[in-house]
């Protein structure tokens, strides 16, 4: 779960943010503030992932404030000024949200946040982990744990050496693709990406994994066989 607070001085925006963080199940509000001197105290002493910070505020500017609340957190500028979008973004926010926006836009908001941590945890821990939203918690997965995963519709299931459940997250299995490291993984079929190590044997139409059997699709079968030789 995301720990984020918000500043605006418009109780309305901050009632609005808070409803959003507690429908997606993604983000726990910690706290709202309409000061954002008290905002600032609050994470002197505390840390947070994200801050949805309001641009236009009568004491300071939220662009002014950046720099303060960015340096342990992400930030996601909310305004009703689409002509600070630009300043937004040069500061590397993580997203502009132009008020009023919607639920999805929210959403999306949120998605570029969860990169951001994946992207900055993987580096912290030598790319050795996944980060995937899974119900109202995000999952830490370790690559090296990874033994398959499968593809239902719209969500994935990430099958686990160490777990008897599997980790269920709503992702395209080409995202996927995309946050895995290569050399570590292959797609074998439309709905399936096996960890190359964990292969104990193959055959011409399935793998195995000790008792478990995955099929190899037909337009997948040269490439796989290209690596597993």
């Amino acid at each position: 779960m995301i720990l984020a607070i918000a500043i605006d001085d418009e109780p309305p925006a901050l009632n609005v943010v808070a409803s959003f963080c507690e429908n997606s199940g993604l983000v726990y509000l910690v706290k709202k503030f309409s000061r954002p001197d008290e905002a600032l105290s609050f994470l002197k002493v505390n840390n947070v992932d994200l801050v949805f910070l309001d641009i236009n505020m009568p004491s300071v500017s939220g662009l002014d404030l950046f720099s303060e609340v960015s340096k342990n957190s992400q930030v996601i500028f909310t305004t009703a000024h689409s002509q600070y979008a630009v300043v937004g973004f040069n500061l590397d926010a993580a997203d502009y949200l132009l008020k009023p926006f919607t639920y999805d836009r929210f959403l999306q908001a949120v998605q570029k946040v969860i990169e951001r941590i994946e992207y900055n945890s993987s580096k912290t821990e030598g790319n050795s982990v996944l980060l995937v939203p899974s119900g109202y918690t995000i999952v830490k997965v370790q690559f090296s744990n990874i033994l398959y995963i499968q593809a239902f519709d719209d969500y994935l299931k990430i099958y686990l050496s160490n777990s008897m459940s599997p980790v269920v997250t709503r992702m395209t299995m080409k995202t996927m693709l995309d946050k895995i490291p290569a050399k570590d993984f292959i797609r074998i079929h439309r709905s399936f990406i096996v960890s190359v190590k964990k292969i104990n044997k193959a055959g011409s139409k399935s793998i195995f994994m000790g008792d478990i059997e995955i099929p190899i699709g037909k337009s997948y079968a040269d490439d796989f066989f290209a690596v597993f030789k």
